[in-house]
């Protein structure tokens, strides 16, 4: 055993922050280098061991490109001089991303492979996604890909109402007193006192009324070159966000519901009666107090008004604009001729 003035010298520098920090230390340790355990342990394989000869790149659940806001899964597939496949996902011996170096244009890649595309299509319109990767352990390999960009997705412009405050739970009613002691002697008897009853749990509160939601202007006007595609703007409360919508498979549903009603409280339980005391005869038992009836659900908040509008061009096309505002106003259309949107 440590001689207890050697091991509190000992132990003094492992109070709660140091070996907190230390196990967060350990932790950013284990996890950046996870993958390069992995090649150590044999469980990816290290390229630069192997004589690879062909390799490529592919978006095997997005084969036909990605829309905005989209994510899809790089893999890389490569094969040896035997056949033997080498992957970063899927059927073959695993690979590892440290491996190789991926480059990109329009859409971008991150450290393990996601290919996404930002939101906002004003920066990416009109053209095409590029993907390079090389092995820096082979510098004859290269693999390219073409990543199409489609807007035949079913995108949502949501400026919901705020959801009402929730009512607060109601308080448990208090156990009731045991009753006291009588006496069982049979010279002497007397009985125990009654239990007192429990405390009624007291209601909940109701919730509190869903906030409505804000008008929302949408303009819309046609992109035509080859395939038309819809312009679309959406702003409410200063901020605006831009969609880019093919007609045919591709749509924009703008949501201004007010916000749900909050949920009402709890009710309260009742207390327990208190148990009758032991006597001749025993007391009788308190009654137990009633729970508090729930709160209701508050109502929900007014939609709010959308107004659209759009170019004369884009009228066979409104279909693809969907409009919700429950609770709310009918929404307004306005026709007259608009410029590009950007």
């Amino acid at each position: 055993m440590f001689e207890s003035s050697r091991f509190s010298t000992f132990a003094k520098p492992f109070h709660f922050p140091v070996w907190n920090a230390c196990v967060l230390a350990a932790s950013l340790f284990v996890f950046s280098g996870c993958a390069r355990m992995q090649l150590k342990l044999g469980l990816k394989a290290d390229l630069s061991n192997i004589p690879v000869t062909t390799m490529q790149a592919s978006l095997p659940k997005s084969p036909d490109g990605i829309a905005p806001g989209d994510k899809s899964q790089l893999v890389v597939r490569m094969t040896d001089a035997q056949g033997k496949v080498y992957t970063t996902k899927g059927q073959g011996t695993p690979i590892s991303w440290l491996d190789l170096k991926v480059t990109s244009a329009v859409v971008q890649v991150d450290q393990k492979g996601t290919v996404s595309l930002p939101d906002d299509p004003r920066t990416t319109d009109g053209k095409t996604g590029q993907i390079s990767v090389t092995v820096p352990s082979h510098p004859d390999l290269h693999a390219e890909l073409t990543v199409p960009l489609r807007y035949d997705k079913k995108f949502t412009a949501n400026y919901f109402g705020s959801r009402g405050m929730e009512g607060s739970n109601g308080q448990d009613g208090t156990n009731g007193l045991e009753g006291s002691p009588g006496s069982m002697d049979p010279n002497n008897p007397s009985p125990g006192g009654d239990g007192a009853n429990g405390g009624d749990g007291t209601d909940g509160d109701n919730g509190g009324k869903g906030g409505d939601a804000p008008a929302v202007e949408v303009r819309v006007t046609l992109k035509d070159e080859g395939r038309p595609l819809l312009q679309v703007e959406t702003s409410a409360l200063g901020a605006s966000e831009f969609f880019l919508v093919d007609p045919q498979g591709g749509s924009l549903t703008v949501d201004a519901d007010g916000g749900s009603g909050g949920l009402g409280g709890k009710g309260g339980k009742g207390g327990k009666g208190g148990s009758g005391g032991i006597g001749s005869p025993n007391g009788h038992d308190g009654r137990d107090g009633l729970d508090g009836h729930d709160g209701l659900a508050g109502s929900q908040g007014k939609g709010g008004l959308i107004t659209v509008t759009y170019d004369p061009k884009v009228e066979p096309y409104l279909s693809a604009i969907h409009l919700s505002a429950q609770y709310g106003p009918a929404p307004v259309f306005r026709k007259e001729s608009l410029a590009p949107l950007w």
